[in-house]
């Protein structure tokens, strides 16, 4: 009780504070009144006062430096004292401040008694016209200021009819009542009562705070997956370093005993000591037998690596481009779209693109955060089908990076305005591609992925698959890819069980299509859902064996064993636990159920694959979501577009599958490059 009473009186005033800048006149007068009766202390905010106070002086100190001329004066005070959000974003603020930069310019015209002086005015002209090409020249479309813009050009500008008005008696003082208005509203808006601040302050510093300790979590998380890569590298090359020492020690005893050392030894020793990127050249281009050339190419691969030095891209003004992105001109949004997507896939791979990506999260570039009507994600459902494109096209840059993911997998919202705009697309335009992409890239989340599952996307992706022929290597490819990934999950499975004759008759198709790419998609996706009995079912009844076995005949080696597999899957009297049931919240169930036998290796040895896996150099990586397990990925091909990317080609990366290993089970995931 003695602590409020302490208090009291500050608490009371905060109270009325609040209740005098909030305009409750008659609650303030019975508040006040009832404080006086029951002899309660009521004192005046004192930092209300002092913000009051303060704001007088600011206000009389600009009205002086205009009425003066005082040119610098003003606008350091002006700068200082008026926010910039609304300096550069309210459209009244920048009007006036245009017509404060000509009150200054043509001030000693209207003030000097015989002839100015012509360096000052000079001075003041030059500063105008600086204005006008860098902060002004937003302006510059605007009918009511284009004629100012030769106001500097103008030898003599008081007997121009364009600028008579600007001479006129009446124009200084209409001006000053402007900018008495615009100050009496700008400092009563910044005068915020204290009650209003602690308010504000106990939400919304949380919840900044929170944002930031995600972010700072995220880029922990991404150093130290960096890190355990460079761990598990060191690691290995110490493993392989003392193997091939113990191996020279034997050789050296054994050269004691009289035996020689062959040359091919000695090449099969120093190419496990080289880099991978070198090993195969070195192999058939260096000649080991010559004395001198180990040691000296040992040494030689030893030296330091000069790295290139990657420029810092400027920085840019992302409050102005997201409202470009709403506001502006069709025109102006996909030259704006464009350039953003250029920025980040046209960046060098690693810090700088990591940078700029961060950089448009960090500013929510694409309003996923956003609860607002008007969003820059709305751009997917623009009239203009440019920009509908572009959007698209940036979107699906975002979800080739991790990251990128992580970002617009924050709510289903991203994923729905995808799927809308998939299904309303009516034909196979490139919006629809780069949505469909897209989507295939959020497939490797869970979390979209059960989403995709139940909006029923399983069943347009089997619609449209029905007539291969009419769609692009592009569609066909993304939409087969992203089928075999919602079919992993069992959920999947049991969607595709409510149509299964249909399903198979699709996926029996599309193996004998001539696109060779799909086959791999095509078996992972049949041999997925034929664990579930009564498709297995419908499948004999409907002779798919036969049909398979058709493709034998015809088939490579790896496409005869990984339909071997499925004819055996498809014989399978196994029954799966729980296969009709929904998914639990367990990733472990999912696992289970979507073995590829055909794509799983034991893990052994010290790499853990087998050299005869794929034919070309594999490349370890990491899951979206399990960073601890790693994936294979298989060699890449590049496919080019030319009618693709505003006029000049572009190259689409389309990687192979990945093959996820946890504890001796694969998993089969596909990802593919960025657009």
């Amino acid at each position: 009780m003695e602590d409020i009473l302490a208090h009291e009186s500050e608490l009371l005033g905060l109270v009325k504070e609040y209740l005098d800048f909030a305009e409750f006149e008659d609650t303030l007068k019975t508040f006040s009144k009832e404080c006086k009766i029951k002899g309660k202390p009521l004192s005046k905010s004192a930092c209300g006062s002092l913000r009051d106070s303060k704001s007088l002086i600011i206000q009389r100190d600009l009205l002086a430096a205009f009425d003066s001329g005082d040119q610098k004066m003003f606008f350091d005070l002006w700068e200082e004292h008026v926010p910039s959000s609304i300096r550069d974003g309210d459209s009244l603020a920048q009007k006036l401040e245009f017509y404060l930069h000509i009150h200054f310019a043509i001030y000693l015209l209207k003030h000097s008694a015989g002839r100015p002086d012509k360096e000052e005015l000079d001075e003041r002209i030059s500063y105008f016209k600086t204005y006008l090409e860098t902060k002004g020249a937003a302006l510059s479309e605007t009918t009511e200021f284009l004629p100012f813009y030769a106001l500097p050009f103008v030898p003599n500008p008081m007997v121009h009819p364009s600028f008579k008005e600007l001479f006129q008696d009446s124009w200084i003082p209409e001006l000053k009542l402007k900018l008495e208005k615009f100050l009496a509203l700008i400092f009563k808006a910044s005068s915020t009562p204290k009650l209003l601040t602690l308010y504000k302050e106990n939400g919304h510093s949380n919840k900044e705070m929170l944002q930031q300790l995600h972010q700072q979590l995220v880029e922990a998380e991404r150093r130290s997956m960096t890190y355990l890569k460079r761990y598990n590298k060191i690691q290995a090359d110490y493993h392989n370093l003392i193997g091939v020492t113990a191996e020279l020690v034997d050789s050296l005893e054994a050269t004691v005993s009289g035996k020689m050392i062959t040359p091919e030894y000695l090449q099969s020793v120093c190419v496990r000591l080289f880099s991978n990127q070198m090993r195969q050249s070195l192999a058939h281009s260096v000649d080991f037998t010559r004395p001198g050339t180990a040691s000296t190419m040992l040494r030689a691969s030893l030296a330091p690596v000069k790295l290139k030095d990657v420029p810092l891209l400027p920085s840019l003004d992302y409050e102005k481009l997201k409202k470009d992105l709403i506001l502006g001109s069709d025109r102006l949004k996909a030259f704006l779209l464009q350039a953003l997507r250029w920025r980040l896939t046209t960046s060098h791979p690693g810090e700088q693109r990591e940078t700029v990506l961060q950089a448009y999260i960090s500013n929510d570039l694409l309003d996923c955060q956003s609860h607002s009507q008007r969003s820059v994600l709305q751009l997917l459902h623009s009239k203009s089908e440019v920009v509908r494109q572009y959007m698209a096209r940036l979107i699906n840059a975002f979800a080739s990076l991790a990251e990128g993911r992580l970002y617009l997998a924050q709510s289903t919202k991203v994923l729905r305005m995808l799927e809308e705009r998939l299904k309303e697309e009516d034909k196979d335009a490139i919006t629809r591609e780069n949505v469909l992409g897209a989507l295939q890239k959020f497939s490797l989340r869970r979390a979209l992925q059960t989403a995709m599952i139940q909006d029923g996307l399983i069943f347009w992706l089997i619609d449209i698959l029905k007539e291969p022929d009419c769609l692009s290597d592009y569609t066909l490819e993304y939409s087969v890819a992203l089928l075999m990934n919602l079919c992993l999950r069992s959920a999947g499975k049991n969607m595709c069980a409510k149509v299964a004759g249909l399903v198979l008759k699709v996926l029996s198709d599309l193996l004998g299509h001539e696109n060779h790419e799909i086959q791999p998609y095509v078996n992972g996706a049949l041999y997925s859902i034929l664990s579930i009995p009564s498709i297995r079912e419908e499948a004999r009844a409907m002779g798919m064996e036969d049909i398979l076995r058709c493709f034998i005949k015809e088939g490579n080696a790896e496409m005869i064993r990984q339909i071997e597999f499925i004819i055996k899957q498809l014989n399978s009297e196994e029954l799966v636990d729980g296969v009709l049931e929904s998914d639990d919240d367990e990733d472990e169930d999912d696992e289970a159920a979507a073995r590829l036998p055909f794509s799983s290796w034991p893990v052994g040895g010290s790499s853990g694959v087998p050299a005869h896996c794929y034919e070309g150099r594999a490349q370890f990586w990491t899951s979206d979501e399990h960073p601890g397990q790693h994936l294979l990925q298989a060699p890449s091909f590049t496919k080019v577009h030319p009618e693709r990317g505003g006029g000049q080609p572009c190259s689409h990366r389309v990687d192979g599958s990945k093959i996820w290993f946890r504890t001796g089970i694969s998993r089969l995931f596909l990802q593919r490059g960025s657009q």
